[in-house]
Parts: C-alpha cells; sequence; structure tokens
C-alpha cells in the first residue's frame, strides 16, 4: 500500500473545498473547520528589500511557522494627501510596497497570513504608521471626537481594504485574520467609539475574515472591542500574561499576538539582545501553556531612509524626552536584518516540531550568501551645505518659523522627512550677536553663520544635553564666539527631523518637526524667513552636480561627500563601516539607505545587493560635523559605544 505524501498547509486546511475561515467560537481556533495551532512570524515587507521577500518567507516556512504576520504603513502607502503607492505611485520606496505580491507569495510559500492594516501599527516606525500631514488638520489622531481624522482614515481604507478583502482565505487567498487599530491600550484613553468606528470601516469594505485586537494583558481590557478577540503582547511571564488574557475573555483561543523575540534599540543606548536561554525557556512556555504564537520580530530588518520613529521619554510633546530609534531594526531576532539564522531560528523549529501535531511539507532551508567587503573608497568629490542651501529654488518666504509638516508644498501636503533649513539676513549685528531658539529642538539643529559652521561638534553622549540637540530648552548660542564681523549676516538653520514619535498617550502625537517656536538674535525675534525643504528624495540626488575636488585636504562642514563602488560581477549584500563619521545620513544609487551616528550602538549600515548594481555605483554621505578620508565596507554588522 503506498503512502500518501505528506500535504502542504494548504492542501490540509483546503482540502475538499473551503467552507468556513478561522474561528474563536470555541477555546481553541479552527481552520476551515479543523484545528490549527498558529505558528507565525513578523516579517514587514516594507522593511526588506522586494527581492528578498521569497527567500525569507521560505526560511519562516522551513522552520515550521504555518503563518506571516505584517503591518501595512500609511504613510508610505499614502505619502501625500490623497495620493497612493502600492507598487507603481513613483514614490522612492515604490518597490518595497507591492503588499498584493507580497502576500501572493506568502500564499506560493505555503503560509498563512495576518495583516495589521492599522491604521496606526506602532512597530518602532516613523509617527507609528500615521501619514505626517494629519497634523496640518487635525488637533488630534486616533481619536473618535476628531472627524478629519476618521475621514482620512476612511479615506485610506477604503482603497487598502479592497485589496486586501479580494485576499482573503475564504476567497482562495492567504489571509486568516485581521487586527483592529494596534495596542490602543496603551494610549490610557477610553475610546470605544473609534475603536468600533474603525471595525466598521474592516466590515464595510468586505472583510470576513476573523478580527481581532492585541495589547499587552496588563492593560486590563483597555484597546479591547466587544465581541473582538483580544489576543496579549509581552515577553515575561507567559503563564500570568495567558491567565490575565483568559481572565478579560471566557471560553475564547489564546493567541499571543506579540511574543517579543529581542529588541529594538534607540541611539546613545546599547545594543539589545535576548539570550538563547531565555528566548527557548519563554517560547515553550508559550507552547505548552497552550497558546498560539506570532514572533515579533521573526525577520530582522531595516528602518530604510528616514522612516525610524522614536519613543518618548517623559511623555507630552514638547520633545525633550525624545528617544529616536535606529536605522537597524534586526530586533535580535531568529533571521538577522541581512537574512542568516541564528540560534534563534533553530529553537523555534525544533520547538514547533514537536508539538505540532499537524504534519505537513517544509522545503529545504534556502542557502546564506556570504556578505561581501569591498575595498574602501576614496572621497570623489564635496558639496558643501551651504552651496546647496544657496542653489535651492523650493523656497518659501514666511514672516514667521513653519515647521515642516505646514510648508506648502508636495501638493499642499507638507514634508514628511529629512531636513529644513531656516535662512534669514542679519542686517545689522552686533558685535558679539546671540542666537535663541525658543522652547526644544525637534530634533537636531546646525547652525551656519555666513555659510561657516557654528554649532559645537558633539565629542560624546553627553553633548546631546548641549546646544544643538532635541534636550535642550531655549537654546542660546554665541554667533561669534572667536571674532566679529561688519555688514549683513546670512543665517542659516539646518534642522533634522530624527523621527516622530511612535507610541504612548495620545498628546504624544502631536508632533511637528522643523522650528515650531520663536527665534530671537540679540533678543528681537525674527520674522523674515527663507524656508528650504531638503526632502533628499531620489530624483533630487541623482541630479547633484557641480561637485568640488577635496585635494588638498579641502572639506567643508556640514557637506555632502560622494564615493564611486564599482562592482564587477555578482552584487552581494554588505555593510558600511561608519565608525570614523560622526552624524549624518547615506544615500546609495539615489536612495537614501539611513542614518549614522557616532554615540551608537548602531555602527555600520546594512547596504542589500538589490540597491546595488553591477558596475558603477554612487554613494553619498551627508555628514553635520567631521568626514573621513574614506568610506569603509563590512563583512559583519558592528554595534557598540563610542570610542571617542
Amino acid at each position: 500500500m503506498a503512502v500518501s505524501a505528506v500535504p502542504t498547509v494548504y492542501e490540509y486546511y483546503t482540502n475538499g473545498g473551503i467552507a468556513a475561515g478561522l474561528s474563536d467560537k470555541q477555546p481553541y481556533f479552527t481552520l476551515n473547520n479543523k484545528n490549527i495551532t498558529i505558528y507565525s512570524g513578523a516579517f514587514h515587507y516594507f522593511r526588506v528589500p522586494r527581492a528578498y521577500w521569497r527567500d525569507r518567507l521560505r526560511k519562516m516556512r522551513a522552520a515550521g511557522l504555518n503563518t506571516v504576520e505584517t503591518y501595512v504603513p500609511w504613510n508610505l502607502h499614502e505619502p501625500h494627501s490623497g495620493v497612493y503607492d502600492f507598487g507603481s505611485g513613483g514614490t522612492d520606496f515604490e518597490d518595497f510596497l507591492h503588499v498584493e505580491e507580497f502576500l501572493k507569495t506568502a500564499q506560493e510559500e505555503d503560509l498563512l497570513a495576518l495583516v495589521r492594516p492599522g491604521p496606526y501599527i506602532c512597530s518602532e516606525w516613523e509617527f507609528g504608521g500615521l501619514p505626517a500631514w494629519l497634523l496640518r488638520n487635525t488637533s488630534s489622531v486616533r481619536n473618535s471626537k476628531d472627524t478629519n481624522y476618521l475621514q482620512s482614515v476612511k479615506r485610506y481604507f477604503n482603497v487598502l481594504l479592497p485589496l486586501l478583502a479580494a485576499l482573503q482565505f475564504q476567497k482562495g487567498g492567504p489571509i486568516i485574520g485581521f487586527q483592529i487599530e494596534n495596542e490602543y491600550g496603551n494610549t490610557g484613553n477610553h475610546d470605544l467609539p473609534y475603536l468600533q468606528y474603525v471595525q466598521q470601516l474592516f466590515l464595510d469594505n468586505g472583510i470576513e475574515e476573523l478580527l481581532y485586537t492585541s495589547d499587552p494583558p496588563g492593560a486590563n481590557g483597555r484597546g479591547a472591542i466587544p465581541g473582538v478577540l483580544q489576543t496579549a503582547n509581552y515577553n515575561t511571564n507567559p503563564k500570568w500574561q495567558l491567565d490575565k488574557l483568559n481572565q478579560l475573555q471566557k471560553n475564547k483561543p489564546t493567541m499571543t499576538m506579540e511574543f517579543w523575540t529581542g529588541w529594538f534599540d534607540h541611539w546613545t543606548e546599547g545594543h539589545h539582545t535576548v539570550d538563547k536561554g531565555t528566548f527557548k525557556k519563554l517560547l515553550e512556555e508559550i507552547l505548552d501553556y497552550p497558546s498560539s504564537v506570532n514572533h515579533y520580530m521573526f525577520v530582522g530588518s531595516t528602518n530604510f531612509g528616514f522612516t525610524n520613529g522614536a519613543n518618548s521619554l517623559k511623555g507630552g510633546s514638547d520633545n525633550s524626552g525624545l528617544q529616536p530609534t535606529t536605522t537597524s531594526y534586526d530586533y535580535d531576532s531568529p533571521l538577522t536584518e541581512y537574512g542568516d539564522y541564528t540560534e534563534k531560528y533553530h529553537v523555534v523549529a525544533a520547538a514547533i516540531a514537536a508539538r505540532n501535531p499537524v504534519k505537513t511539507r517544509t522545503p529545504v532551508p534556502p542557502e546564506i550568501s556570504p556578505l561581501v567587503r569591498h575595498p574602501s573608497l576614496q572621497i570623489q568629490g564635496v558639496l558643501p551645505l551651504f552651496d546647496l542651501i544657496n542653489k535651492a529654488d523650493n523656497v518659501v518666504k514666511s514672516d514667521v518659523v513653519l515647521p515642516m509638516e505646514k510648508l506648502p508644498i508636495n501638493g499642499n501636503s507638507g514634508q514628511n522627512f529629512g531636513y529644513v533649513v531656516y535662512r534669514t539676513t542679519i542686517e545689522n549685528p552686533s558685535e558679539k550677536p546671540v542666537l535663541k531658539i525658543s522652547g526644544y529642538v525637534r530634533d537636531t539643529v546646525l547652525v551656519l553663520y555666513n555659510g561657516q559652521l557654528i554649532s559645537p561638534v558633539p565629542k560624546s553622549s553627553k553633548d546631546l544635553d548641549g546646544f544643538g540637540f532635541w534636550r535642550l530648552k531655549d537654546s542660546q548660542l554665541d554667533l561669534l564666539p572667536n571674532s566679529s564681523t561688519s555688514g549683513p549676516c546670512v543665517l542659516d538653520l539646518v534642522v533634522e527631523n530624527f523621527g516622530r514619535n511612535n507610541y504612548g498617550s495620545l498628546d504624544q502625537f502631536r508632533q511637528f518637526k522643523g522650528l515650531v517656536d520663536d527665534v530671537f538674535v540679540d533678543g528681537t525675534k525674527v520674522d523674515k524667513w527663507e524656508i528650504v525643504p531638503f526632502e533628499f528624495k531620489t530624483s533630487w540626488n541623482n541630479a547633484l552636480t557641480g561637485w568640488m575636488a577635496t585635494t588638498g585636504g579641502l572639506k567643508s562642514r556640514p557637506a555632502v561627500y560622494k564615493f564611486e563602488l564599482n562592482v564587477d560581477g555578482a552584487v552581494g549584500d554588505t555593510y558600511l563601516d561608519m565608525r570614523t563619521w560622526t552624524k549624518g545620513i547615506t544615500i546609495v544609487n539615489g536612495f537614501v539607505l539611513g542614518r549614522h551616528f557616532f554615540v551608537g550602538p548602531q555602527q555600520s549600515l546594512y547596504l542589500p545587493a538589490p540597491l546595488l548594481r553591477n558596475g558603477t555605483n554612487e554613494v553619498l554621505v551627508f555628514e553635520h560635523y567631521d568626514a573621513p578620508d574614506q568610506l569603509v565596507f563590512s563583512d559583519r554588522p558592528i554595534f557598540g559605544g563610542s570610542t571617542r
């Protein structure tokens, strides 16, 4: 008698046709009327190059996972009000945004899907995934009392959700469940009408699969919706957490929606890790409870460009407690930022294999491509920032400072990311003029006086408490500390958005970037400004010309430095070793790769092969302060604090 082949996940759960989706009508999950334990992993398509989606998904399936979970970032899919990008919208992130393709690929790799469309996603992502243009015409977000916010959510969901509805399990697709909002209990706000408004948008757009919410059980049901499954987020004491969850809802399946496999890093902190032994113990406790589980994160990834979020130590919206997140979102995950297997990966595979009663076919784990270390590059040219400001053609004139979100650009949607320059001319400066910036800088500022950098160069993390950074209130600076200048002087304040807050109480989401408070010189309010947005969009980056030679050691600060990387043959993943740089961003073939900051813990930048090409590649580094003579590569990620 022949032995039948081991089925795939889809063969097992759809054999005989699809009659039902994921059900929570009993104390355990069923899918198509068959018992299922969900073994899921978080993988954010918008944090990994599209060319690597299948590789990461196959590695997940090879570990025994039967489900992939992803957020959907509103701020990338609707970057400007009413302008959408789902893979063909022409934005810099266009190639990362084929969400339908991602989900179809997951199905091809034999994975079911859980989707968390927001509108808020947290995720240590800029503004928690909310688009910055919301700040122009709302007084609050995630709030039933702001009708402008609600209408913006409705308009977006009416575009997004029909795309996802077509990919539901009961329609032959991969999606078995949708999350409503995200960790609303952490706001401390009680707003059931808001959550039910979002719930109704799902229903109005044809969503039939299981709906759920997720919160730490310690939120005591804040963020829950009557009749909707509650799931749990945590990384300590699984029994207490899951007991608490089951006290909040009776006779429902137990689901750990976020088992935190590691943790994320803020600049100035140490690099966070969770050891294999602790991870193994917690995971086995979760599975033996028994609970379904989603590993957050399973796939380490990257906050490319300016997409990192931030937390706030002190609460409120004054910016003083800002904690920006690093570009790397490796998260100490079972799969690393560059797709390598870790000890945790093998722990997951063994734990599932020992417990899953449903035996399905898994693929051979894909091989790992080694990281490449290219030879160091020498500077090919430099563009001083002062010269770029002088050449700017997108200038907003205003009698008052305007935050970047309120600039009349991008179809009157304002500026989302990057830097904004505030320029004024001091007609009759005193011999020792003093600059005062009211309130808290949002988030860093460089001061140029007649093109010369006046801001102090930071030497240690303690200097973040001084001028130029977000922690100091009503900061002051002597504009001519060593000499005096007669005649009119040009003052430039170069302000960086270092990441909007992605978590916390509702007041922490009122976070305009740039200058929002008055600026004074010698006690007199400045009331005449030229405001220049520096968004570092790909089209602008690729059009830069007029590069100056650096022969004789000529450098300028701040400035953009140009390098050329020539690749002959196959292109591989690599890292940029940024330990000799101070602060700024790196751009590869026009695309903003991410940030560097000497304080660490991140000291390298992941450069995946899909962002490179065979032949000549242009690498630009915008450096705020001091630049070394060369750009160095690494064949490993580098973490650690400053050694200066």
